[in-house]
């Protein structure tokens, strides 16, 4: 494949001199090619907008608007927070609420996904 590429670039770099200023400008229409491709893929705006009828009702709308005033980490220390509660309880022997509180860590970290996403997206992709 080496061999290939050698051959490609030394057939398009005969009768140019150098063979650099060929080399500079199929880079450049390279990369032209490339940000036109990546700029249909770039933009922010949704595709698609949801109908009325699987829009969030609003109550999930005034749970949002309140969690999205929590800063992004509050639901990762309350994970951390209950991951050293889940220790400690084990430590001092009660396993069966060790092994409660322990499981509020998936729980609470899911929760800091969903309200992040709620923060960066908007309710309903807005």
């Amino acid at each position: 494949m080496e061999d290939t590429m050698t051959h490609n670039y030394n057939a398009s770099s005969e009768g140019t001199g150098s063979g650099l200023g060929n080399v500079g400008e199929n880079a450049s229409n390279m990369m032209n090619r490339a940000r036109d491709a990546a700029s249909q893929y770039g933009d922010n705006d949704p595709k698609a907008h949801p109908s009325s009828q699987h829009r969030e009702g609003p109550l999930a709308r005034a749970i949002e608007q309140q969690t999205a005033k929590l800063p992004s980490d509050t639901f990762l220390w309350a994970a951390v927070g209950s991951m050293g509660l889940s220790l400690a309880l084990e430590l001092m022997g009660e396993e069966k609420k060790a092994n409660f509180v322990g499981h509020w860590a998936p729980t609470l970290l899911i929760f800091g996904l969903y309200n992040k996403l709620v923060k960066l997206q908007g309710s309903d992709g807005v």
